[in-house]
């Protein structure tokens, strides 16, 4: 007869385990104390109450803004950057800033 481990082994798919260890890294886990978060966030999420169909939302959510992290699209980082700085007053500033810069540019060659 053996005797009790603290560990038990058992299969996880390639992807999981992919997942896991992409995720790991930059927090300095292992991929079993990676899995072991994500295990405890799970009993977490049902222990709150949350639905199925709330998690599922929010892990698609994480997933596309981690996607979109990963393969940057220029032209989507320009147009982001235009509405918050739009949003935010920085381009009315930026524009009038331009402009009083040309102005004086104009007044000192006349």
């Amino acid at each position: 007869m053996s005797s009790p481990s603290s560990f038990s082994s058992v299969k996880l798919s390639n992807g999981l385990v992919t997942q896991a260890r992409v995720a790991a890294a930059p927090m300095r886990r292992s991929v079993a104390s990676q899995i072991e978060y994500w295990a405890t966030l799970g009993r977490i999420a049902e222990a709150s109450g949350l639905t199925t169909l709330e998690v599922r939302e929010a892990i698609a959510v994480y997933d596309a803004s981690q996607q979109a992290s990963s393969e940057p699209d220029p032209l989507s980082r320009i147009e982001t950057d235009f509405l918050t700085a739009e949003s935010t007053g920085r381009l009315a500033q930026a524009v009038r800033q331009a402009v009083n810069s040309n102005r004086s540019l104009v007044v000192q060659a006349a």
